[in-house]
């Protein structure tokens, strides 16, 4: 029998492809490397970090790591925010990915309150 679907999982998985076709095409400007390497880096520790949590030994194991993908997807729409404003990255682009950043911390924020609360 298939288990029900994990929307965090799924969604912050998508997102990190996402994120690392964008590093993929862009690092060849090395111009903007060094900012290419952050928003891959916490673009993609999202879902690494929502993973960690879904295995987690306890309840606080599982708040500790869904609270660090919540502060790097922050952290992502922190990046994608400064390269929209910059021209880095096409305005489209930018605030397509910068709202699905937004909606992984809604839900993000909606498992954490949960979680708490339990």
């Amino acid at each position: 029998m298939k288990s029900k679907e994990n929307v965090i999982q799924t969604k912050s998985y998508a997102f990190a492809l996402k994120i690392v076709k964008m590093y993929m095409r862009m690092y060849k400007d090395s111009e903007v490397k060094d900012l290419l390497r952050q928003v891959l880096k916490s673009g993609t520790s999202i879902g690494a970090n929502v993973e960690e949590a879904e295995g987690g030994q306890s309840k606080k194991d599982f708040i500790a790591k869904m609270s660090i993908a919540y502060k790097e997807s922050r952290e992502t729409n922190y990046w994608l925010r400064l390269f929209k404003d910059a021209e880095i990255l096409e305005e489209t682009e930018a605030e397509s990915l910068k709202q699905e950043s937004e909606e992984l911390m809604r839900i993000m924020t909606a498992i954490l309150n949960t979680s708490k609360r339990a």
